[in-house]
């Protein structure tokens, strides 16, 4: 055996499917986790597709992994915690390869007017920030990028620009 694997083997032993089991167990219930994150985790504990897939289908019959649970939890925490607005919420639910399904419920699990004082905060906050900008239309377009950045509605933000006196 050369030395490299030598190496690897003493470094990373094989775990069994039940040891990687509880691994997987303990790593979903320590936080909300999404299908992919956890086959990740799977494969990362030196798992073969086959094994992580039927380690995965265990994990959802016993309600460690729930995918919509997860989608709900992401998009309520992202919202509160870091003021991200559905664009931007979305756009990362896909990256975590979770289903539209899931997608559309956690976007109406946001509360409609906790979405609209939020986005107005964000607004008022980048406008006291442009106090010394003159110029009107560079003013619009910051205060409008810093809210496509947040990842808020495009139609939103423009109808917001609008009605506000600047």
């Amino acid at each position: 055996m050369p030395a490299a694997a030598y190496f690897y083997k003493t470094m990373n032993p094989q775990l069994t499917k039940e040891q990687a089991l509880q691994k997987a167990k303990y790593y979903c219930t320590y936080q909300e986790r999404c299908h992919s994150e956890v086959k990740e985790k799977l494969y990362s504990l030196g798992l073969y597709k086959k094994d992580a897939e039927e380690l995965l289908s265990n994990l959802i019959e016993e309600n460690y992994l729930n995918e919509e649970r997860f989608a709900i939890q992401f998009a309520g925490g992202k919202f509160r915690i870091k003021q991200w607005g559905k664009v931007k919420i979305k756009y990362e639910l896909k990256q975590k390869q979770v289903s539209e399904y899931c997608i559309k419920k956690a976007l109406a699990s946001i509360n409609e007017n906790d979405y609209q004082k939020t986005i107005q905060k964000l607004f008022s906050a980048k406008l006291k920030t442009l106090k010394s900008e003159k110029n009107i239309f560079i003013k619009k377009k910051k205060l409008q990028d810093h809210l496509l950045q947040k990842g808020f509605e495009s139609a939103l933000i423009n109808k917001l620009i609008n009605d506000k006196a600047i």
